[in-house]
């Protein structure tokens, strides 16, 4: 989440005569994350009533025609009582708008703060949840394909392979090795389903540790459901120092098989799950790091920090080398 798109308040207040959801009172842009603009809202109705949302303006890769899709997850999610965030409706019951001539939408606010350093209890409730999640989700009948696997990780790395080099030596090599390991050995026959595929700990709200919202959908597609567990791990196990906790890996993976079986397979399976997740945000960071917003906000992510995650699980024999 960031800001790239500026809404001065008659832009609002003309957007928002669309709703009936009271009059603005507070409105600023929250400066987190890269991929969309966000701002908190606060409201009030004739009753002095106040209310909280955010309104999101989508940037950069979120396909216009993916939205519905995006929105009817949370809706899904929201219904069965899953902490996730509910799309609001205008007055003619749509929640896909558009503002400033991107598409935008206004959702539910959910209390709760993310967390930049993870506890292993924490990690554990994120296992149970992420499990949850896709229980929940299975009888969910649209699909998308994951247009950031193992295809879309090697049209991403042409855009910018010549050029990796020039943010860390001897990562172009890197790179194009583990693209040709894991077309080679990505597994095709694990159990699918819808996943969040970005589940990092910005993207979680906790109270104390317990959990009170699942956030930022705009990555989820129809895929492998323990690559949600491998982003998981590669998001939430490691220190501010790039060290493995395989504490919070082993409560994060108990508490997701409890509640959702791990087959043998999936189990198994892990670490290259894990070298494939790894290699997805590396690539994506590389290309915004090369390829900056003008006037955003905030500096994209350094890709160097899933350069010494992969490498990890590269070193990684099997998946009893991270539940140690």
């Amino acid at each position: 989440m960031a800001v790239y798109t500026h809404i001065d308040e008659n832009s609002l207040s003309l957007f928002l005569e669309r709703y009936d959801i009271g009059s603005p009172t507070s409105f600023k842009g929250i400066a987190e994350g890269v991929e969309n603009s966000n701002y908190f809202l606060e409201t009030t109705n004739n009753a002095k009533k106040a209310a909280r949302y955010i309104l999101t303006i989508y940037e950069k890769r979120a396909n216009p025609a993916d939205l519905p899709y995006f929105l009817a997850i949370m809706e899904h999610l929201a219904t069965q009582s899953l902490p996730s965030p509910l799309p609001i409706q205008d007055k003619e019951r749509q929640a896909l708008q558009t503002l400033s001539n991107k598409p935008a939408c206004i959702i539910s606010f959910l209390s709760g703060v993310s967390v930049d350093n993870p506890n292993t209890d924490q990690c554990a409730a994120l296992g149970a949840t992420l499990a949850q999640m896709h229980l929940a989700l299975k009888d969910f009948n649209q699909k998308r394909t994951n247009d950031l696997s193992v295809d879309g990780w090697n049209s991403l790395a042409n855009k910018i392979i010549d050029q990796a080099d020039t943010v860390h030596p001897g990562l172009q090599k890197l790179i194009i090795d583990e693209l040709e390991y894991l077309k080679a050995n990505w597994p095709t026959k694990l159990p699918k389903g819808t996943i969040h595929a970005d589940l990092f700990p910005d993207n979680i709200l906790f109270t104390g540790n317990q959990i009170t919202g699942i956030i930022d959908f705009y990555f989820s597609c129809y895929d492998i459901l323990a690559y949600d567990l491998a982003v998981c791990i590669n998001s939430w196990c490691f220190d501010a120092h790039h060290q493995f906790q395989h504490a919070h890996a082993k409560r994060l993976v108990e508490m997701y098989d409890a509640t959702r079986s791990l087959t043998p397979e999936e189990t198994d399976m892990l670490p290259i799950l894990c070298r494939g997740s790894a290699l997805r945000f590396l690539l994506t960071r590389l290309y915004d790091w090369l390829n900056p917003v003008t006037d955003a906000v905030v500096r994209p992510k350094d890709p160097k920090d899933y350069i010494t995650r992969l490498l990890f699980h590269r070193s990684v024999k099997d998946t009893a080398d991270y539940l140690v």
